[in-house]
């Protein structure tokens, strides 16, 4: 499976949906520390994916 942006962001959103619904302290932050981890790939790739995009636009705009 590629890893896409829009996975990494739905991990985030279900850890964070996690952590918001237990009563459990360490419950709570474990999923606050797995959504910090994923919110880092996620913006990892995206940083890749604007960078890929510029790239392009560059070679487009070179000729």
């Amino acid at each position: 499976m590629s890893a896409t942006s829009d996975f990494y962001r739905a991990r985030v959103a279900q850890c964070t949906r996690e952590a918001d619904e237990t009563k459990l302290t360490n419950v709570r932050d474990r999923c606050l520390r797995a959504a910090a981890a994923w919110q880092g790939m996620a913006d990892r790739v995206m940083k890749s994916e604007a960078d890929r995009l510029q790239q392009a636009m560059d070679k487009l705009a070179r000729g």
